[in-house]
């Protein structure tokens, strides 16, 4: 009786963990949303072509960070899953997601890292004050 219950309270955690990945996934979509039109409006001259890239990376960056913030939620959730996965069948398919998301994850911050190394600041500390 007390193993169902927390069997019940696992995936229910792994379901709010869920949940709190896809809010930070739309919280993400909507501020590289008004931030690109902020760009497109900014920027729309041509003599503007450096400031107009430097900030498009900036946006993309950004919601490169936001993503890897959501994909570390959705492991998390991976890893509930995994307690209460009763077949192998289930833990093999939980195994299979986790692992695509920790590379998805590993490349994306491969690519936060290297643009914050071209424009010269850590990719743990680039753009936390915007």
């Amino acid at each position: 009786m007390l193993t169902e219950q927390i069997k019940q309270l696992t995936v229910w955690l792994a379901t709010a963990t869920e949940g709190v990945a896809g809010l930070v996934i739309a919280v993400a979509v909507i501020e590289a949303a008004v931030r690109t039109a902020f760009v497109f409006v900014s920027f729309a001259k041509p003599a503007d072509a450096g400031a107009s890239h430097e900030a498009k990376e900036d946006v993309r960056l950004r919601l490169g960070r936001w993503l890897a913030l959501a994909l570390e939620f959705e492991l998390g959730a991976d890893i509930l899953r995994t307690a209460v996965a009763p077949t192998w069948s289930e833990i093999g398919q939980l195994a299979a997601i986790a692992a695509i998301r920790t590379i998805l994850n590993y490349f994306l911050q491969q690519e936060i890292d290297n643009a914050a190394v071209r424009r010269g600041t850590s990719g743990s500390q680039a753009d936390v004050r915007t």
